[in-house]
């Protein structure tokens, strides 16, 4: 049985492992360590009051897995962390590379009231600016842009890494979900072209964002070491 309520702190460790679980990475205390910057032994006492309280379970490989309440908790969180994304971008016009430490405070304060306006007034919105589902299970397939060869058509679905140092590269590139053209250079930059602009990022970036693309390469999980390290300096 899971206790009634989580706590702040075992929300946010719940929110990570559900974003691992989406991008297709184990789910295992050395990865949430990483994507959290947290030492290990922090990592380990939570994941340890975590199944405790009955939100997640060990499997055999000692990699974790969601309990079936610890499944649905992480999903509602995870799902008004993006709500507010929206909801702050659209509604108040705060840029999206400026939302997601935002949304990190607001999301565990919200009320049940709060969320259906939130609702409402972000209209027919689906996904939060960043491309991630606001509803789970709608996550549409995608492969890594970095695997994309040169003359595919692509269409920009999502960021898979949402540390704010480089979603600040990625606007100020001007790389954002949505965005359609054809890949004319995949060497140490990765270059998107559709006639009225020109966006470039380098290699290790292109690895964090999914594309869908015509032809497509095979579906890939991107790289733990480029999804998970919130630090890095991708490649610039």
């Amino acid at each position: 049985m899971t206790r009634e309520h989580a706590t702040e702190a075992e929300e946010e460790y719940m929110e990570t492992m559900y974003w691992l679980m989406e991008a297709e990475l184990p789910m295992t205390g050395a990865n949430i360590a990483r994507a959290m910057q947290l030492s290990a032994p922090t990592v380990h006492e939570m994941i340890g009051r975590l199944e405790k309280d009955g939100y997640v379970s060990r499997n055999a490989d000692k990699s974790l897995a969601f309990t079936e309440d610890g499944k649905r908790h992480a999903a509602e969180v995870v799902r008004r962390h993006r709500l507010v994304e929206r909801f702050l971008t659209d509604v108040l016009g705060i840029p999206w590379d400026e939302v997601h430490e935002e949304a990190s405070r607001l999301e565990h304060a919200m009320s049940p009231v709060l969320e259906e306006r939130m609702l409402a007034a972000i209209g027919d919105a689906t996904t939060c600016p960043h491309g991630h589902p606001i509803k789970a299970g709608t996550r549409e397939p995608g492969v890594p842009l970095s695997d994309v060869e040169e003359g595919a058509k692509v269409r920009v679905l999502r960021f898979e890494n949402e540390a704010e140092d480089l979603l600040h590269y990625l606007m100020d590139v001007g790389l954002e979900p949505g965005l359609e053209g054809e890949l004319t250079a995949s060497e140490d930059e990765v270059t998107i072209s559709n006639g009225d602009r020109t966006v470039s990022v380098t290699r290790s970036v292109a690895e964090t964002v999914s594309v869908a693309a015509d032809p497509s390469p095979p579906p890939r999980t991107a790289l733990p070491s480029q999804l998970v390290l919130g630090k890095e300096r991708y490649g610039r």
